[in-house]
């Protein structure tokens, strides 16, 4: 086993290729380096038939990370490792770059020229495990990288693949085994059940005793800080001393070992292969901010679509007393819901007006006496301001499916109740009401408080509810977290599958934005209301008005 590590300071790395976009690739691998390895004077070079027989190896001398670019199996001249998205076409490389400047962070300690070659030689075996499970407590989200170079690395560390698939059953080369494989378990990188048969032929030639001690060893060297040259030697000492020296068996090409070793590689190659790459922050909130304004965009097209239409064909009637009575109600409740608390605000001032402060004042007259610059402030005041109100804006969306024609009257009458109390109200408020079936149609506008109430009937056999959601979302800024925000859905949810899904994704965006969203069904059997919703089931439809008016006041009170 050679080191990944190169202390000699007589071996330098490799120069950079200047064609074939060799030499780009390596400028922007080094300008990756430093949020990875946390240290600024990396340099970095990828070029074929480099790392001296390793996948990567880290020049500490010299600051370098060297890369063997025949590991790269796409053009450099195309790779972009400043996109996360990029790393997928070549993880191997990656991960073995990430697994560098591990090192270039975490191997700080260097042997004494008088130490034991084969005890050194043991602790730089516990140091590929340790230094990945350092880098794994201080960068988590390497974790998926340093699984996929692995397989690169242990068969790199085991001599290559021809030494891999004829590796002899002796102690020693199952200890080494355990250390790489194992050891990377205990440390975070891989799992047990892939590693499985390793951890049983390394058993099976160890002895259950000695491999728990081997590990007790590997453990502890994952425990021991980046510096302390003195314990990693003391624990190469223990390894060598349970395992012995390399007796140099000859090849094996049958060996219990080689198969073990050949199962768990595969296994890791399947399971990291299977993984989910992990999303870029930067890419993740471009792609949020792309979505939310496709979505803004297509809100606000249904809304101007929806609230531009003219029923004439639909009855209106003067208000009655009661629904006069309502909207004046719940206007004040609003109006007092909405009230807060003056804030306090104490500030000090030189000059008054304010309460003198004898300290403050005694301070000021010693530092004139002094001859410096007076700077005590010694006047203090209490101001009291008051805090502002987020504007209310309450969508209701009524279904107008046959199933629910007993609450079409009592929902008309609510949307003029609603619509007219944000028109009274003292705080800033705004609604709108529309009913969803085969279309979806305007019953209050928003910005208006309407004379008549506007009755209708529920003929209708579908259920357009994301289009409904979309129109008032587009109208009245529901999704936009400077609102208080109250969305209404009146209907018993019996929807077409592809109906539910469409309202779901919207109801889920809502909610995720912050807007409450209150669902009122009937009191019968066959309701069904989507989940992610505040649901309330209303046993006499003439309460309708009072459900809304007190979600809408709770909405207020909690802003």
């Amino acid at each position: 086993m050679t080191s990944h590590v190169i202390a000699d300071p007589n071996t330098t790395p490799a120069t950079q290729p200047t064609r074939g976009g060799w030499d780009t690739l390596s400028a922007n691998l080094t300008a990756e380096a430093p949020p990875i390895a946390d240290r600024e004077d990396l340099i970095v070079t990828i070029a074929p038939r480099a790392a001296h027989g390793h996948p990567a190896v880290f020049f500490p001398d010299h600051a370098a990370i060297e890369i063997d670019g025949d590991l790269l199996t796409i053009d450099p001249r195309t790779a972009r490792p400043d996109r996360l998205a990029d790393r997928a076409r070549y993880p191997a490389v990656w991960g073995a770059f990430t697994h560098e400047c591990a090192h270039a962070q975490h191997s700080r300690w260097d042997p004494p020229p008088v130490a034991n070659p084969a005890v050194v030689e043991a602790a730089m075996l516990l140091e590929e495990s340790r230094i990945e499970a350092a880098q794994l407590r201080r960068r988590p989200d390497d974790r998926h990288w340093l699984r996929a170079s692995a397989t690169e690395i242990i068969i790199g560390d085991i001599g290559g693949p021809n030494a891999a698939k004829t590796l002899p059953a002796t102690d020693y080369a199952a200890a080494h085994t355990a250390a790489l494989l194992l050891a990377r378990v205990d440390g975070g990188v891989l799992d047990r059940a892939e590693c499985g048969p390793a951890a049983a032929a390394a058993e099976k030639i160890l002895g259950t005793a000695k491999l728990e001690a081997l590990q007790a060893i590997w453990q502890a060297a994952h425990n021991t800080g980046d510096e302390d040259a003195a314990r990693m030697l003391d624990l190469g000492q223990q390894w060598l001393d349970l395992v012995g020296p390399d007796p140099h068996a000859d090849p094996d090409p049958n060996s219990i070992l080689s198969a073990a070793i050949s199962e768990a590689i595969a296994n890791i190659r399947k399971a990291v292969n299977g993984e989910p790459v992990p999303v870029d922050p930067a890419d993740a909130a471009r792609e949020a901010a792309r979505l939310a304004g496709t979505l803004a965009t297509a809100a606000q097209q249904a809304a101007r679509q929806v609230f531009a239409k003219t029923d004439s064909t639909r009855k209106t009637r003067a208000p009655y007393p009661k629904e006069r009575s309502a909207a004046r109600v719940l206007a004040r409740a609003l109006s007092t819901a909405s009230q807060r608390e003056r804030a306090v605000v104490k500030s000090t001032s030189m000059v008054p007006p304010g309460r003198l402060r004898m300290r403050g004042a005694m301070a000021r007259e010693a530092q004139r006496a002094a001859g410096a610059i007076p700077t005590a402030e010694p006047f203090t005041r209490t101001t009291r301001r008051a805090t502002p109100i987020p504007p209310l804006r309450v969508g209701i969306a009524c279904d107008v499916s046959s199933s629910m024609s007993e609450y079409a009257a009592p929902v008309a009458s609510a949307a003029w109740i609603i619509a007219q109390a944000a028109e009274l109200a003292t705080m800033p408020a705004d609604t709108a009401t529309v009913t969803f079936g085969y279309s979806v149609t305007p019953i209050t506008y928003p910005g208006t408080a309407p004379t008549r109430v506007t009755e209708f009937t529920c003929p209708d056999g579908e259920h357009a509810l994301g289009p409904a959601i979309d129109a008032l979302d587009g109208a009245l800024g529901l999704s936009r977290t400077e609102n208080t925000r109250l969305l209404v859905i009146i209907s018993d949810g019996c929807y077409w599958s592809a109906a539910r899904r469409e309202a779901q994704k919207r109801i889920d965006r809502l909610r995720a934005a912050g807007c409450a969203v209150l669902w009122l069904t009937p009191d019968d059997d066959d309701r069904d209301p989507l989940p992610n919703t505040t649901v309330h089931v209303i046993g006499d439809p003439a309460t309708t008005a009072a459900a809304i008016a007190k979600a809408a006041v709770t909405a207020v009170r909690h802003a």
